[in-house]
């Protein structure tokens, strides 16, 4: 299947703070926070949404087009990609805004403090799918968090051409309203938050889980360190554990990465489970690496791994994707 990924593009600039950001917050005085935080560190990192995800993809064997709006200071970061197995053919370049930035402070915790200029991003609004349909194939568009109007268009598009899409608002929920929340998920093949997330869209949007059930195909609700559950069209549960770290180093992107396997595993016809577990393969190699796209893959390395989280049968059925 040819995947195209919508979502933000953008530089993460990331920080460390060696302490917690719990031990500064004052509970009765959060209407008036004023705070700033001595870092030990900044690294510069090529990220995004959108970005990460492709870039994730393209090392596990696929080609994803994608598809958001960057300024004239992407070239570097395009031949990046392009290296790895994007398609970066429908990117928009903005005559005018520098590229998206990522401001993001992470603490000993691995609690995260973080702001989003959108930049050029806000052009990506501009991008009309059922313009590209005539010379891209697209089997199925992520639609991942970028600028809200470009996300709702985009939606939009997928049903208005009979596109499959897999909804993934995450950040942008809480610049959302109901309706747009709504208008997002409304006949997604795949719906994708996580666990706090997923609290957050049914408070906005008003519905019941079982009113989401009638709206979406698949629902992907990842936890944290407790795995992943997935919900199949007609119910049924699949519960997935993480892939034991070696290191916490920055969990800047790990959820990028797991919808990015979860996507390769289930579109190349793997079960729910194992798709999951590729997905959280690849979030696992997110959280040891500084940097959203700074990883890896190392097929025995990984095929040793997942054999010691899920077991030989479960590394046998994933080795083809990882080679």
């Amino acid at each position: 299947m040819s995947i195209a990924v919508s979502a933000s593009i953008a530089t993460d600039h990331l920080m460390r703070f060696p302490g917690r950001f719990a031990d500064a917050l004052l509970a009765d005085q959060l209407d008036h926070v004023s705070l700033s935080f001595l870092v030990d560190d900044l690294v510069i990192r090529r990220g995004g949404v959108g970005g990460n995800i492709a870039y994730a993809m393209g090392l596990l064997g696929r080609t994803p087009l994608l598809l958001g709006a960057v300024g004239a200071d992407f070239a570097e970061y395009r031949q990046w990609l392009e290296s790895h197995g994007v398609d970066c053919s429908a990117v928009h370049i903005s005559d005018s805004a520098h590229t998206a930035r990522f401001v993001c402070t992470t603490d000993e915790d691995m609690a995260q403090i973080a702001s989003f200029y959108p930049g050029a991003m806000s052009e990506a609004r501009d991008i009309s799918i059922a313009g590209l349909v005539e010379t891209r194939k697209m089997d199925l568009v992520l639609v991942g968090a970028n600028d809200p109007e470009a996300m709702l268009r985009h939606t939009a598009e997928c049903r208005e051409l009979d596109i499959p899409f897999a909804a993934d608002p995450s950040q942008q929920l809480a610049r959302l309203d109901g309706d747009q929340t709504v208008q997002l998920i409304d006949g997604a093949t795949y719906l994708f938050t996580n666990e706090y997330e997923w609290g957050l869209l049914k408070q906005k949007s008003g519905l019941t889980e079982e009113e989401v059930a009638k709206r979406v195909g698949i629902r992907v609700t990842t936890l944290g360190k407790n795995g992943v559950l997935v919900v199949d069209r007609d119910g049924t549960e699949v519960r997935v554990g993480v892939v034991p770290e070696n290191a916490k180093v920055d969990p800047t992107g790990v959820g990028d990465a797991f919808r990015a396997g979860f996507l390769t595993g289930h579109t190349a016809g793997l079960s729910l489970e194992r798709a999951a577990q590729l997905g959280s393969l690849v979030a696992v190699l997110v959280l040891e690496t500084v940097g959203t796209q700074e990883w890896t893959l190392d097929p025995d390395d990984a095929l040793k791994r997942l054999t010691q989280a899920y077991g030989s049968e479960a590394a046998a059925e994933l080795e083809s994707l990882l080679r």
